[in-house]
């Protein structure tokens, strides 16, 4: 027993991974109760019961059960705390493992972290995670407060007031829950709910670094962009592309489809919503399951990438896809170097990016296979496009992105397990990676004669 507590004070991510195992398990236990599900809808299996616990945690948002009409109003606020814990555990637990506010940091570390987050010095790092949490409770009343008067009226004004506070925690949190069985469907063409809701989702997607970066500039005056550091500007302008590529890409392939027939106003608000909730959101204002194949692929690659590090959202992450694309724009041109904004990015730095994205990439594929596997001649034959179905969906769970194109709940036990396991794995990687990525004592490793492989 004592060697198995010291690996886990050792180890901070294998405490990270109980932790959630644990969360996740009380859950599914809170979800299994009868209190837990509205009246005359039938008992969650265990299954169900992980899968939405797990989803919730991991803030997903991949549903199995209808989160408005099979949970009672005690089972709607598990599901919440849950996205709450996730959404604001992760970044906790994270800026905790990151900074090692809780052990003794080299100066060396604690000047790196006052320089990135624009501390004054290293001693502030211990009020981070006051701040984070501030930041966060700030955010979600911001959102709680204009959902309400967005929406004052059109319900009972408890029930405007739950829906506010639900909606806002879990758009800020990235997590795509929603108390409607068409998510936000129903509020298309509302657009202050749209608004809300995609400001809510790109400000927790951007990333506590970012965040304190451009408060830090603001605060003192200083020129924004000139000052800068280059992660928040390759977060801003890799941000910015992504949602304007996922804009207009759907309007382009969608404009005689699902737009067809729309008002203007409308086609151009979908748009912006589609490619804001991308961003592993998971609220959807159209039917994903009518869309063109073209469309779903696109969104598949932009889940993929995410949001960024140290924010409520998963993926391989944005400032990943940027270093990689800097890097490959220097080696098309024939430069030795990755140049940005008047800065080097280290060759450290593009290895990390590189093995994040072939990481993320192989656990997709071997995720798909095992799902295609599983789920063999029973949805296959249904559904005419099943490969894409089955990649969308391991690539939103993998990713905590939460959009479906309607297979989640058809799936079996197995089916629904290897998502869990992928929702599991999307949301604890980086906290994974970032532990193993700061090991103080790398292991010892030959020096062998270097030789060349022929590439490309």
């Amino acid at each position: 027993m004592a060697e198995f507590t010291g690996s886990l004070a050792s180890y901070s991510a294998r405490w990270s991974f109980f932790t959630y195992l644990g969360a996740i398990a009380c859950g599914t236990g809170l979800l299994a109760l009868p209190a837990a599900r509205a009246p005359g809808q039938p008992p969650l299996s265990v299954i169900d019961a992980a899968f939405t616990a797990t989803s919730a945690c991991c803030v997903t948002g991949l549903t199995v059960r209808s989160t408005a009409e099979d949970f009672s109003p005690f089972g709607q606020g598990v599901i919440l705390l849950l996205i709450q814990l996730g959404g604001l555990g992760i970044m906790t637990i994270t800026t905790l493992l990151l900074f090692q506010m809780g052990g003794e940091a080299t100066v060396r570390q604690r000047a790196v972290i006052a320089e990135t987050l624009g501390i004054k010095s290293g001693r502030g790092i211990r009020k981070l995670a006051l701040t984070v949490l501030l930041v966060v409770l700030a955010s979600e009343l911001v959102g709680f407060v204009l959902l309400s008067l967005a929406t004052w009226g059109s319900r009972e004004p408890l029930d405007v007031v739950w829906r506010a506070a639900f909606h806002s925690v879990s758009a800020f949190c990235n997590a795509g829950f929603s108390l409607g069985d068409d998510s936000l469907v129903a509020y298309d063409d509302n657009v202050a709910i749209n608004l809300i809701i995609c400001g809510l989702v790109i400000v927790g997607g951007l990333g506590f670094p970012v965040l304190f970066d451009i408060a830090s500039r603001l605060r003192r005056r200083e020129p924004l962009w000139e000052r800068l550091h280059m992660h928040s500007k390759l977060m801003l302008l890799g941000t910015a592309v992504l949602l304007t590529f996922g804009a207009v890409s759907f309007w382009i392939i969608e404009w005689d489809g699902i737009l067809v027939g729309r008002p203007l106003s409308t086609r151009v608000l979908l748009g912006l919503f589609h490619s804001t909730t991308c961003r592993t959101a998971g609220f959807n204002t159209v039917d994903y399951g009518t869309l063109s194949s073209a469309t779903l692929f696109l969104t598949i690659l932009l889940m993929a990438i995410g949001a960024g590090p140290g924010s409520t959202g998963g993926g391989f992450k944005v400032s990943t896809f940027m270093t990689l694309l800097v890097r490959a724009g220097a080696s098309f041109r024939g430069q030795e170097r990755a140049n940005f904004a008047k800065r080097t990015i280290p060759e450290q730095a593009v290895e990390r990016a590189t093995a994040t994205a072939l990481i993320f990439g192989a656990i997709a594929v071997a995720a798909l296979v095992a799902l295609l596997v599983v789920e063999n001649g029973r949805l296959a034959a249904e559904r005419p496009r099943w490969f894409l179905d089955a990649l969308f969906e391991c690539i939103s769970a993998l990713g905590t992105v939460g959009l479906s194109t309607g297979i989640t709940a058809a799936l079996s036990v197995p089916g629904k397990s290897v998502l869990i396991i992928l929702m599991l794995l999307g949301r604890l990687g980086p906290i994974t990676v970032a532990v193993a990525l700061s090991r103080q004592r790398p292991a010892y490793q030959p020096n062998y004669p270097e030789e060349e492989p022929l590439v490309g």
